[in-house]
């Protein structure tokens, strides 16, 4: 067993002592054999560590040194307990490869040691950095510190789990403000250089793989610096360092930490622990050393070169032999936190199983070759690896088995330093990681029963719902910027890293973290425009209907009879359908309703327009048959005035049908004015065939203009062509403002801005054309007679 002497590795020590008795003593396990074993100090050194191993391995015990083989038959060690640490784990590994000795580490966790093919013949009790490396991941990121630091002493234990926690943090969004690598023998140089990166360093939380020694010192230098506010993640080397608190309780505030299983009790461990004696304790080194330090004697007979090399050592006074564990603190029986002892004891019950289990073997159903078994009283240590790797059996009421790679199944407690009312430090247990869980439930936390510094450690504050992150180019994925979702897009958590895009029929809030349906728009009977221009569409046809009803019972009087009573009449008709056609553009639109309103528009113009170039045509007529020997009224008469407002509507009518039966007009939903509102249209589905409808109206309208402006002098008060003249006018100025208006709005504006073109257009024929001669009829009926027509 190796380890650098120290009140803990000496309880160590003690514990596999004791764990050996306890074995010999049963009769139920190894009831044929008795174990022994060679105790040497590796000082945590490589070479040390080697030397010493290779004494055991070939049988040859160092003189002088302490041995208690006295039950055991050969001398040569059959399986090595240790060493504490990975590095000189992985040196002796590799020296004794060629030996086959199995190798039991209680305490060494780099991950690198569970490559089966390089270390075949190593195993632990002590779970793989793998699984503590994956425990802090989950810790950091679970209470959000996404931006830490990370440090440990230059050895192979630090760079392999610094190596996997810079992987395993990558998939919780946690990354690295740094990582710094220091010695094991700290100078001053060192530490300056160490603590400059932290002061620097936005990161207030610091994830250290190292063991309590180095961590002293760099407490110290953090004291003089005056820093402060830093929030310490404990590796398992030193989760449970208690030594630590006394000079830097204020510092170590709060540590957080995961430790290795801890055995509530060894029963009989206490006692052991407790029953040394100077009588009992003066043939070994490590014991006595431990007995001189604690009581500050010296021991008669010891030969200490440890305590020799101290300047006041031959000053000391003889111990007295009355000395009592009882009497003073040491961690050396400190029972309350058994882990890496739990470890140890769990190792020597390791071997014996698998001794046990080899000495069961039944010939013929051996595991080596033809079924055969080993000689558990001489065996090559190679075959003893075999019965390792499959042991299985109980420790303490726990099940304990290994993984192909020789590794236990990982469960860490998670603790929490505090601070007892009396100053002292209480480990408190705040949770767990159990590597057999699933992924999800393996981390389990109290956050209740945490104490710690306020600590907030991000690189970048984290993004709201409705913006994502921004990576900066060339640096951690931790540290961003936070972007607005763009328009149509949302992000309803926090730190998304895409917006996601609104269904057509929704469209975000003001925040951008929530899709709304979006509202609908389109002219409706409720909206105040849509009021207004209903009841001027109702009251035009009125308006229409009431000069028809005026001219239909002053249908006998001259004036009446001279404007041509029955294209008047079907004029005023028509002005009303005008008027009424405009209620199709008001309310919610359909397919339907769509492809009657364009129809109905451009028939009712053409109707009305018809109307006006026959009567223009009269006019011109009616006085061409003034002309001596013209006889041009006679090819113009009724018949021909009504067939004439036929013919300009039924070609109105074959354009509207051509529209209909190749692409009709349709209602749609425009999302493109305006993303946050649906505007529910119709659209003319050919512009060719609206503008063919339209191009017509104004075709009929120039062609009853140029007659009307040839007519407008003609020397008679019934002369109406200057009326429809100006009619005209005012009907052109209407419509080529319309065309411009009407291509650049959207919405309930367009189909208002096609109504008004409508109205006013209507109103301009009605008004220009028939306000006069009701002005006569009403108001001036003495003007309404044949001799006042006649007058030129």
């Amino acid at each position: 067993m190796y380890k650098y002497f120290s009140s803990r590795a000496l309880r160590w020590m003690q514990t596999m002592t004791f764990a050996i008795k306890e074995i010999n003593k049963r009769n139920d396990l190894l009831p044929q054999l008795k174990l022994g074993l060679h105790i040497r100090d590796s000082c945590d050194d490589i070479p040390v560590s080697l030397r010493a191993s290779l004494l055991l391995v070939n049988g040859q015990p160092e003189r002088g040194s302490s041995a208690d083989c006295s039950a055991v038959q050969r001398t040569v060690s059959s399986v090595i307990i240790g060493d504490a640490a990975s590095g000189v784990s992985m040196a002796l590994l590799r020296s004794l490869g060629s030996f086959h000795i199995p190798l039991v580490s209680y305490f060494a966790s780099c991950s690198c040691l569970s490559n089966q093919r390089e270390f075949s013949t190593f195993m632990r009790t002590m779970p793989s950095d793998a699984f503590q490396i994956r425990a802090l991941a989950r810790l950091v990121s679970y209470f959000g510190w996404t931006w830490v630091g990370v440090i440990g002493v230059e050895s192979d234990y630090a760079r392999f789990a610094i190596e996997l926690f810079l992987q395993e943090s990558v998939q919780y969004g946690v990354c690295a403000a740094y990582t710094h690598f220091y010695p094991v023998t700290l100078n001053q140089q060192a530490l300056d250089e160490l603590l400059d990166i932290i002061q620097i360093a936005t990161s207030k939380v610091i994830i250290n793989f190292s063991g309590e020694s180095e961590l002293q010192a760099i407490l110290t230098e953090i004291r003089r610096w005056n820093i402060t506010g830093l929030q310490w993640i404990a590796s398992e080397a030193w989760a449970t360092a208690t030594s630590l608190w006394e000079n830097f309780g204020d510092l170590m505030m709060g540590t957080l930490g995961f430790a290795i299983r801890r055995a509530d009790v060894i029963p009989g461990l206490k006692e052991h622990l407790m029953s040394l004696r100077p009588p009992h304790i003066e043939k070994s080194a490590f014991l006595a050393e431990f007995w001189e330090e604690l009581f500050k004697c010296r021991l008669n007979g010891s030969v200490n070169s440890h305590s020799h090399g101290s300047d006041n050592y031959f000053d000391r006074l003889p111990c007295k032999g009355t000395e009592d564990l009882n009497d003073v603190y040491s961690p050396y029986a400190d029972v309350t936190q058994l882990r890496v002892s739990y470890n140890v004891y769990k190792a020597v019950y390791l071997v014996a199983h698998s001794l046990h289990d080899m000495s069961n073997c039944i010939v013929g159903q051996g595991p080596f070759l033809n079924g055969t078994c080993a000689d558990p009283k001489n065996f090559q240590p190679w075959q003893l690896i075999h019965y390792m790797k499959r042991a299985n059996f109980s420790a303490l009421g726990e099940k304990i088995n290994f993984d192909e790679n020789g590794d236990p199944i990982a469960y860490y407690d998670l603790l929490n330093w505090q601070k007892r009312p009396d100053g002292s430090l209480h480990l408190v247990k705040v949770g767990f990681f159990d590597a057999s869980l699933p992924t999800g439930h393996s981390l389990v936390i109290n956050d209740s029963g945490i104490q710690w510094p306020a600590s907030r450690s991000v690189c970048s504050d984290s993004c709201p719902p409705g913006s994502r992150i921004a990576r900066r180019k060339g640096e951690p994925v931790c540290c961003f910027d936070c972007v607005p979702c763009a328009e149509g897009q949302i992000s309803n958590k926090t730190d998304s890293l895409e917006c996601s895009r609104c269904s057509e029929d929704s469209w975000p809030n003001t925040a951008r973290d929530l899709c709304l349906p979006k509202s609908i728009e389109f002219l409706s009977y409720h909206d105040l425009m849509g009021i207004v221009l209903c009841v001027v569409s109702v009251l035009g046809a009125c308006i229409s209907l009431s000069i028809l009803a005026i001219f239909f019972a002053y249908q006998d009087t001259p004036l009446v009879r001279a404007n041509n009573m029955e294209l008047s009449l079907l004029l005023l008709m028509f002005l009303a359908v005008c008027f009424l056609v405009s209620l199709l553009f008001i309310g919610e639109p359909s397919d339907w309703l769509c492809r009657i309103r364009y129809p109905a528009f451009g028939i009712s113009f053409a109707l009305c327009i018809s109307c006006l170039l026959a009567k223009t045509i009269v006019v011109l007529m009616a006085f061409r048959s003034t002309l001596p020997g013209s006889n041009v009224m006679k090819w113009f008469g009724p018949n021909q005035q009504r067939a004439s407002v036929l013919l300009g509507t039924v070609i109105q009518v074959i354009i509207c049908l051509i529209w209909l039966f190749t692409n009709p007009p349709h209602v749609t939903n425009n999302t493109d004015y305006h993303s946050a509102t649906i505007i529910i249209e119709c659209v003319a589905g050919s512009e060719v065939g609206f503008w063919c409808v339209l191009g017509y109206i104004g075709l009929l309208a120039c062609m009853c203009f140029l007659m009307a402006f040839l007519a407008r002098k003609l020397p008679d008060k019934f002369n109406e062509a200057k009326f429809i003249t100006f009619s005209m006018l005012i009907f052109f100025a209407v419509w080529i403002t319309f065309i411009p208006v009407y291509v650049s709005t959207a919405g309930k504006y367009t189909v208002a801005v096609h109504i008004f073109a409508i109205l006013a257009s209507a109103f301009a024929l009605l008004f220009c054309i028939f306000a006069p001669k009701c002005y006569v009829i009403i108001l001036k009926p003495e003007k309404n007679s044949k001799k006042n027509i006649m007058q030129r």
